[in-house]
């Protein structure tokens, strides 16, 4: 069951659109666990526009966009980190997390504690805005002090080859490439675009 997390090193960075261009890439199936926010296109909605593949139920759908812990409050709710159970499938699965890595689920599980369990190969996005440097080395840092096995960090945004060198040299991780924002963004443009993303080193982790 080859498997590959997906995290942000922030909310509303293009990680749902890279996550679209690596299912398509690895002719996968994707999965965002939990959803918080089900007004408008949801995760799985617009990666399902956007590849034409098979996208599974989220586990958890939580109404109010925010953190899940308080999404899930304002429903009066706890999120059981035990009942998000992965489905068994034999296909590649791209999973998707939510925000960043240290949102909590609860009041006393964050969401990198989950990720840490399943043991699966995780490439960090990356926007490569100003505060990138601090924001993707603290991710990477959350990520090897909580054992999850790192592939990479895939860069989102506008070229910045010296940022992105400094991250990768400080983070000691592979480059794993960088997806432009697309305009338009349509299923053509992200496959064009991601040719130049190293799916190959992915695909390796995955195995």
């Amino acid at each position: 069951m080859p498997r590959v997390v997906v995290a942000g090193t922030d909310t509303d960075i293009g990680k749902t659109v890279f996550a679209a261009g690596l299912t398509q890439a690895l002719g996968a199936e994707y999965l965002k666990p939990v959803q918080s926010g089900l007004e408008g296109e949801t995760d799985s909605e617009t990666v399902a526009r956007l590849t034409g593949r098979p996208t599974l139920p989220e586990l958890v759908r939580l109404k109010k966009p925010a953190s899940p812990h308080l999404a899930a409050e304002a429903e009066g709710l706890t999120i059981d980190p035990a009942a998000i159970v992965l489905p068994s499938t034999m296909s590649p699965m791209v999973i998707e997390g939510a925000g960043g890595l240290l949102v909590p689920l609860n009041r006393e599980i964050l969401y990198i504690d989950l990720i840490s369990t399943w043991q699966y190969p995780v490439v960090l996005c990356a926007c490569t805005q100003l505060g990138t440097i601090n924001h993707s080395l603290l991710s990477l840092r959350a990520l090897k002090a909580a054992g999850c096995p790192v592939v990479g960090v895939a860069f989102i945004g506008d070229a910045e080859p010296e940022v992105e060198e400094t991250i990768v040299q400080f983070g000691e991780t592979q480059h794993l490439g960088r997806l432009p924002r697309l305009d338009p963004l349509t299923s053509e443009t992200l496959a064009t675009a991601f040719e130049d993303i190293d799916v190959e080193t992915i695909r390796r982790a995955m195995a």
